[in-house]
């Protein structure tokens, strides 16, 4: 076995991971804004953080959705969540299921109809702010994971 010694992109460009950074905390403030709750944030960030694998980012926002109002017993279930009735909310499933369309990038998955759907509980501006938070940690998943 070959053993490859990683280093840390974000330390050996540090110029690139700043906008990053910045970019993540004007979509929270746009998040606020809009009325996209904290919670809401990090359940999307929670969902993409497992689907992408990445245990940083799951270190951090876990403990994140946590402190934003969510309880274990609705956490637990997020890897579960299209196939549990009654513990998420109607918009948390909308929320999910746009961050999931937007990350697991499956030429069949129907965006358009996705979005349409959203838009009978969210507004433009709420679901663009829905789809910057999961660009957001979706580019995070892959910087952590390059880190290694």
């Amino acid at each position: 076995m070959i053993k490859v010694t990683r280093f840390n992109i974000s330390k050996k460009f540090p110029e690139l991971q700043k906008p990053l950074n910045k970019a993540a905390m004007e979509s929270a403030k746009v998040s606020r804004a809009n009325g996209i709750s904290d919670e809401l944030r990090e359940l999307i960030n929670v969902r993409v953080s497992q689907i992408n694998g990445c245990v940083a980012c799951l270190r951090s926002h876990v403990p994140a959705l946590r402190e934003a109002g969510m309880a274990d017993e609705l956490i637990d279930l997020i890897p579960a969540w299209r196939d549990v009735e009654a513990p998420f909310t109607p918009e948390q499933r909308v929320a999910l299921g746009l961050a999931e369309a937007f990350t697991i990038m499956d030429h069949a998955t129907d965006r358009d109809m996705i979005i349409d759907e959203a838009r009978d509980y969210f507004t433009d501006d709420q679901i663009a702010a829905i789809e910057w938070t999961t660009i957001l940690i979706n580019a995070f998943n892959r910087i952590s994971i390059a880190n290694g």
